[in-house]
């Protein structure tokens, strides 16, 4: 098989990277703002999660809210379409789990 026909290929150029998969787990439980999103993953900048979420909306993971209230609120939530990646997300964690206690020198 190709590289470029590969399909974890596709799902990491996607979904990969150090902030990606964190936030979209973040996400997992519900629509979040962009202060909730900061305060639970305080490593990422302003400007790196606010690329991630771009590159998330712009490729139908993650619809952008804005409510006309004032002062002006936004929400990020998972796409019908990004719902798929729940199952992925949750195998994940669990594998994490999985291998924190089993190896805890690893955390």
């Amino acid at each position: 098989m190709d590289e470029s026909e590969c399909p974890i290929r596709t799902t990491l150029d996607v979904i990969g990277g150090k902030w990606k998969p964190l936030i979209l787990f973040q996400l997992k439980a519900g629509p979040r703002r962009f202060s909730a999103l900061r305060r639970a993953i305080p490593e990422v900048t302003p400007k790196m999660l606010t690329d991630h979420l771009k590159e998330l909306e712009r490729d139908g993971i993650v619809r952008r809210e804005v409510f006309a209230v004032v002062p002006p609120r936004v929400e990020y939530a998972f796409t019908p379409y990004g719902e798929g990646l729940k199952p992925i997300l949750t195998a994940m964690a669990e594998w994490g789990a999985g291998h924190r206690a089993r190896n805890p020198a690893s955390s």
